[in-house]
């Protein structure tokens, strides 16, 4: 069994999934879609879980760095109501904050250009909410 974790944008679903040991995210892919539409990669999303016999989901809540909710976290909270009705798991909330900034800062020091840094910023987004949601739990599991 593995975690999927997911980063919500409005165009793109970053996609990244742990290892069986639920100790390690990797990216897996960032799935496009229609503006606002992130329902169109269902489908593919489904291979995913399939594919890596999933158990549980886990995705990024966007807040406002004051701690606020607005209309990104409205948006992604519908899209788990999607999510757990198309996949009927579970669907765990992650503070995102930085993640995508965090994302892009690790992409420049690796020196990766502008035209690749916008495919790869979503996938590893991706993969570090599901690595925090990890340390997370791992630490919990320690206490």
């Amino acid at each position: 069994m593995r975690i999927i974790g997911l980063d919500l944008g409005t165009k793109t679903l970053g996609v990244s999934v742990s290892d069986e040991t639920l100790t390690i995210a990797s990216g897996v892919t960032t799935l496009n879609f229609e503006e606002n539409e992130p329902q169109q990669c269902l489908e593919r999303l489904a291979g995913i879980i399939k594919e890596y016999n999933a158990c549980l989901i886990v995705i990024g809540l966007p807040k406002n760095m004051n701690n606020t909710l607005g209309f990104a976290v409205e948006r992604t909270r519908k899209f788990i109501k999607i999510l757990k009705e198309k996949f009927n798991l579970d669907v765990i909330e992650q503070d995102e904050r930085l993640s995508s900034v965090s994302a892009t800062n690790v992409l420049l020091m690796a020196d990766v250009s502008r035209k690749k840094r916008k495919s790869k910023v979503d996938k590893l987004a991706a993969t570090i909410i599901l690595q925090n949601y990890l340390d997370i739990r791992k630490g919990k599991n320690n206490e």
